[in-house]
């Protein structure tokens, strides 16, 4: 099968499994798409893990207007093939924070380039972008803690107003933390030196007492 008619079988199973008052709930809370079936996230990967990966067919779903196919593509793309000259095409699909998270969470956290990835996306003003990348590395087994202490900055800098960047930042400084017990001495230093925003507010206000746990 080519591309389309494989699309054509997996939206098949897709849509045995559609609610339309999930779709209508998430559509009020402002996660947009151009279709959306209401499929639940679990049941979305129990039906892609049935697919073989193929990193072609991730990419022509991922640019369908349709929710389902843009999750499963996340999941069928293997993360060897994703690299630098990759990362433009991943950052124009994220249209919102569901898809940045899960973009993050089943591709993103995999791939070998994640340094290069954050020290690029996270200085991006859209913070979509920035917030996958940062949630990326709060589950990449390469991040670094300097490369992530730089992201940081940037994230904030070019987003300082974003409660999203705020979560991201506090995922990846807690990550970081718990895999690199030094860097918990960088960490204050690090937020002192931030300019004040509502950005950091939230930093500071989750990370007073979560850093006391790690």
């Amino acid at each position: 099968m080519d591309n389309t008619q494989r699309m054509i079988s997996l939206l098949g199973k897709l849509r045995k499994q559609m609610n339309g008052a999930v779709s209508e709930s998430m559509a009020r809370d402002g996660q947009k798409y151009g279709l959306n079936y209401g499929v639940s996230i679990a049941t979305i990967r129990e039906i892609v893990a049935q697919e073989t990966p193929d990193y072609d067919f991730a990419k022509y779903l991922y640019k369908q207007q349709v929710r389902e196919l843009k999750i499963a593509a996340c999941h069928l793309a293997p993360e060897s093939s994703v690299d630098t000259h990759e990362f433009p095409f991943w950052s124009r699909g994220i249209i919102n924070a569901e898809l940045a998270e899960e973009l993050a969470f089943a591709l993103l956290s995999k791939i070998y380039d994640i340094n290069s990835l954050m020290g690029i996306w996270t200085t991006e003003s859209n913070e979509l972008v920035a917030y996958a990348a940062l949630m990326a590395a709060s589950r990449n087994v390469r991040t670094t803690t300097e490369v992530a202490f730089i992201a940081v900055e940037n994230a904030v800098r070019a987003n300082p107003e974003s409660t999203l960047i705020a979560q991201g930042v506090i995922a990846l400084l807690c990550y970081v933390a718990e895999h690199d017990k030094s860097a918990k001495v960088g960490i204050p230093v690090l937020l002192e030196r931030l300019a004040p925003s509502r950005a950091k507010e939230l930093i500071l206000e989750e990370l007073e007492w979560r850093l006391e746990y790690l």
